[in-house]
């Protein structure tokens, strides 16, 4: 279906966007857009409906009104989570979904070319030498080059998240949906990701929900905050972090608390 393009520079734009779910409104008429080759974090409390928006874009959920523009006029309300994984979306869940008893090598094999259950056999032999570069330089850049051969069950928690990352990565999805990726890592793990996200976001743009607010100052350019599916306000991390309304809702606390 082909409608009226999203903002100039755009790579997903969300107009009016509701999700009722029997009268609770995950997202409630929610404008949000994000550009080409940007790192946008999405912060907010509990119930905020920043999951939702994921949904929504992957298409996990289908939104109850409302226009969902991926590019330039594609229309990705209605579609199946495969088609819109295929048009160059791709998402890493909270919990790490990678094959334990393959190698870290071999998940990434997988994911470049998403086949059959049961044809893992057949497939490598499609591999071409720009597929295998592109595996090899994915692996450098999620720091996993030098595990390539072991197996992906084996990994920290940490390099769990990477290796899902770089799983993504392989897919050529222009845009990254990413999920609370540093949830219960340790400092240096975290570190590394904030690395990882900045260098992904160099080629492609990455959606984060994050609730480590020292990480989200850390890769935070834009940060957008929700609060009962809506947008309450957006902009430079220090700026956010200042409002007075997120202080309130997010944070707990208002101004004047905050200097008490």
């Amino acid at each position: 279906m082909t409608v009226d393009a999203s903002p100039k520079g755009s790579i997903i734009y969300l107009e009016d966007v509701t999700v009722d779910y029997d009268g609770f409104k995950a997202l409630n008429t929610l404008n949000f857009f994000m550009d080409y080759r940007e790192l946008r974090v999405v912060i907010g409390p509990n119930g905020a409906g920043k999951t939702t928006l994921l949904d929504v874009i992957s298409g996990k959920v289908h939104p109850t009104s409302g226009r969902v523009i991926f590019g330039k006029d594609t229309d990705l309300v209605g579609r199946r989570e495969n088609e819109i994984a295929s048009l160059g979306i791709g998402r890493k869940f909270q919990t790490p979904s990678i094959f334990a008893n393959l190698t870290v090598q071999e998940n990434l094999e997988l994911s470049r070319f998403r086949p059959r259950k049961g044809v893992f056999a057949t497939f490598r032999s499609k591999l071409g030498p720009a597929d295998r570069d592109e595996i090899g330089e994915t692996l450098e850049t999620i720091g996993l080059a030098g595990k390539a051969r072991d197996r992906a069950g084996g990994l920290s928690h940490g390099e769990k998240q990477w290796l899902e990352i770089g799983m993504v990565i392989v897919q050529r999805s222009e845009l990254l949906l990413v999920d609370e990726p540093v949830a219960g890592m340790t400092d240096d793990e975290t570190e590394r990701t904030a690395d990882l996200l900045r260098s992904v976001a160099q080629d492609r743009s990455v959606l984060v929900i994050e609730h480590d607010m020292e990480f989200v100052r850390n890769i935070g350019r834009t940060v957008t905050v929700l609060h009962e599916g809506s947008v309450l306000c957006e902009g430079p991390v220090d700026q956010v972090q200042k409002d007075e309304r997120v202080m309130e809702v997010y944070l707990g606390r208002s101004r004047d608390a905050a200097h008490a």
